[in-house]
């Protein structure tokens, strides 16, 4: 009886181990990506300026960190709302808004959400507990590339001007003004600036960053006046003004966010520098901060010092800076950082 209840009892054993070895594995839980959102200016995704420069940001945290990238664009600015509250509801992890125009609608969508992170390009004044703010002091970097400009001009006349008459805007124009000054003060030279007075802040715009007629206009009508190099600080309507001043000849342009003669290749030989804003650094950080579970509002400031702007290379137009003017401005650079110059009024 005993053996009979043994084997028994084997056997359920035996079942039982067959049964938990034979059990489907239960379904581990999918992994939750972090999400980033990023709500463009006007210009589009693809302006070739700081909307790509932002988006390529993202990318590069899709590639290397793994999380879901997503945009959405703003035809006008009426958008800015609606494409905020658009990703609000969709429970992005960080919301970039990109540009100047989104302060008041990032800082409304902050404030009634206050669980959501913002990390919004082109502002630095926004103080909130989950805004975080990516500036960059763009006129040292502007300052250099007027005092290059200033140094390699035919004609002695620069000109400049603007999309929308915004601090974002006109910190280049700014920095490229007082650049040619000093070069004049340096070289005892009288090289202009048409298009910006620093003295009075105003010159010229085309009150939009989309129109790329309207950079054509006013790239012509700067060349008309006898200017030879132009910076437009104007988004997608400053390849209207490359294109203008590729079918001139004798005239050169200064890029302005990104290395022109890279994402404009069509305008390379045209192309003298670019004043870069490394703004997919920045936007790579705040993703991975937000991964890391780092993420700090406040201000993130991209300066000469660190690296957060800086003069583009020359690439094909290398042979119009000779090695003494590229030593000067060597030279300013280190200045600037010290503090030694002043590059804003």
């Amino acid at each position: 009886m005993q053996k009979k209840l043994f084997a028994i009892l084997s056997l359920l054993i035996i079942a039982a181990f067959v049964l938990v070895a034979c059990a489907p594995a239960a379904t581990p839980e999918p992994e939750t990506k972090i999400k980033a959102c990023q709500v463009t200016d006007t210009g589009g995704i693809d302006d070739k300026s700081f909307n790509a420069t932002a988006w390529k940001g993202v990318e590069d945290a899709v590639a290397e960190l793994g999380v879901e990238g997503k945009f959405l664009e703003s035809q006008q600015q009426s958008d800015y709302e609606k494409n905020l509250n658009a990703f609000i509801e969709e429970g992005c992890d960080l919301i970039i808004p990109v540009g100047f125009l989104l302060a008041d609608a990032t800082v409304a969508a902050a404030e009634a959400n206050p669980d959501m992170l913002f990390s919004i390009i082109d502002v630095g004044w926004l103080e909130a507990p989950n805004i975080q703010g990516q500036a960059f002091q763009t006129d040292g970097a502007a300052f250099m590339a007027g005092y290059l400009a200033a140094g390699v001009s035919k004609t002695g006349k620069l000109g400049t001007f603007g999309g929308i008459q915004i601090p974002t805007v006109t910190i280049f124009m700014d920095g490229f003004a007082l650049g040619a000054a000093h070069y004049n003060e340096i070289h005892g030279t009288s090289v202009e600036v048409l298009g910006w007075d620093i003295g009075t802040q105003t010159g010229l715009f085309t009150n939009n960053f989309e129109s790329l007629e309207d950079g054509r206009l006013m790239g012509e009508q700067l060349m008309d006046e006898g200017v030879d190099i132009i910076m437009p600080v104007a988004g997608p309507v400053g390849l209207g003004t490359a294109a203008a001043v590729q079918e001139r000849g004798d005239a050169y342009i200064v890029g302005v966010d990104n290395d022109w003669a890279v994402v404009n290749e069509a305008y390379a030989d045209i192309t003298l520098t670019s004043v870069m804003k490394f703004m997919d650094v920045t936007t790579f950080n705040a993703i991975k901060s937000v991964v890391d579970g780092t993420f700090e509002a406040g201000l993130i400031m991209g300066t000469l010092e660190n690296g957060g702007v800086g003069l583009a290379d020359y690439h094909e137009l290398a042979g119009m800076v000779s090695a003494d003017l590229q030593a000067e401005i060597d030279g300013l650079a280190a200045q600037i950082i010290a503090g030694e110059i002043a590059t804003s009024p």
